[in-house]
């Protein structure tokens, strides 16, 4: 009953907004501001230095990628993973197995890492064994491993881009305001935004159509369809191993060894990606048109400390030089990232310090799920927008009805 009263009234204030031609006030927050307050750095403005002045100041040793370092990587997490599950498999403490979902989701999560790696050809420099293993890691955990590589290759070279981008783009007003109540209600109600990642390979977002598992999707060219085929059938192989393991262990074996660890695996993966591209405490800019550049989308980027899992998930959050250069392994990010600081300047954002745990990232996803909502459907530099029910619910606990966390 809370839940349809709570539909009504969306679907009551979307109808009045439309019969009244609103546009954008009371409800929305209608601000066109320029990214910084008064005094404060624009980090939307056009840089003072290129590619090239970025790439000259990184050493040349940090571009080197050495398989035998990579592999130990996998080693280490593969040998890990194997003693974690060993290990609460034999106690099979309700003590022990909340700890081992936690850790071993976290390992997931950092093979997924590694099989990125091997989609931006940062692992190695030989295709056939960056194939072999982003297939092995990525499939492991029901990941299409071509079919994310190219939707994720189409995400770095249109970073930043507010039409272009692939990866937790920004809604434009227009289709914001086109969501139905459940769609709207999943994206930016706190948990739920952690859970979309296998919706998005099935169906990607709002606005945009096609699957990661299907070779005729506009996701991929002709050129594609081979790749995309083979590892649709590598995460069929996957399910079906996972279907007869759950035949000869039981569901509840299952899920404890395995689909939890997955679902706290899905969580990181959607929390460190968003984080990446949004909740600064000041407004990041997003581009189109002539405004837009691969060097100024890769500046909207943000480095994250992460604490103990830094390492744990090789480094991912030291995001900006990655997005600048793929190509560079993530062991030599670090390195690199403190020799291009005096070029970047103040369109480096320095990341806030972590605990052991990174804890305080919890409060920015959750501030930036009640203040960025969308953008405007005009103009070449937009900033994220406000919808008041979403931040006054959050800060009042009530807003039209509706709740968030």
């Amino acid at each position: 009953m809370e839940q349809t009263m709570e539909r009504d009234e969306w679907e009551a204030e979307m109808k009045e907004k439309e019969s009244s031609g609103a546009g954008g006030k009371g409800r929305f927050q209608g601000e066109k501001e320029k990214g910084g307050g008064k005094g404060e750095f624009d980090h939307g403005r056009q840089p003072p230095f290129g590619m090239g002045e970025i790439r000259a100041a990184i050493p040349k040793h940090c571009w080197v990628k050495d398989p035998w370092r990579s592999m130990s990587y996998v080693a280490r997490d593969v040998a890990a993973m194997a003693a974690l599950a060993a290990g609460a498999a034999y106690l099979d403490s309700w003590v022990v197995w909340p700890l081992y979902w936690l850790a071993q989701g976290t390992l997931f999560w950092a093979i997924f890492v590694l099989g990125h790696d091997c989609g931006h050809g940062s692992f190695s420099d030989s295709k056939k064994l960056n194939s072999v293993v982003g297939h092995l890691l990525h499939s492991f955990i029901l990941v299409p491993y071509h079919g994310w590589r190219i939707s994720h290759r189409t995400h770095h070279q249109n970073h930043g881009h507010a039409e272009k981008d692939e990866s937790w783009q920004p809604l434009s007003e227009k289709i914001y305001n086109s969501l139905d109540y459940a769609t709207w209600k999943l994206r930016f109600t706190f948990p739920f935004p952690l859970l979309a990642w296998p919706i998005y390979l099935w169906f990607r977002s709002p606005g945009k159509t096609g699957s990661h598992f299907n070779p005729y999707s506009d996701l991929f060219s002709p050129s594609d369809r081979a790749d995309v085929v083979t590892s649709t059938l590598c995460w069929t192989a996957m399910a079906l191993l996972l279907a007869r393991w759950t035949c000869a262990m039981g569901t509840t074996a299952m899920l404890k060894l395995y689909w939890v660890p997955y679902l706290v695996f899905v969580m990181w993966l959607d929390c460190v990606t968003y984080l990446h591209h949004h909740g600064h405490e000041q407004k990041l800019p997003w581009y189109r048109g002539k405004e837009w550049s691969y060097l100024r989308g890769a500046l909207t980027t943000i480095d994250r400390d992460y604490g103990w899992i830094n390492n744990i998930h090789h480094d991912i959050g030291t995001h900006v030089i990655h997005h600048l250069f793929p190509q560079i392994p993530h062991y030599n990010l670090r390195e690199a990232t403190a020799a291009a600081r005096p070029v970047l300047g103040k369109y480096y954002r320095e990341p806030e310090a972590s605990g052991p745990l990174p804890l305080h990232l919890f409060g920015r996803l959750v501030d930036s799920l009640r203040r960025d909502h969308f953008v405007s459907d005009v103009g070449d530099v937009v900033y994220y927008q406000t919808d008041q029910r979403l931040s006054g619910a959050a800060a009042e606990g009530k807003a039209g009805g509706l709740k968030t966390c």
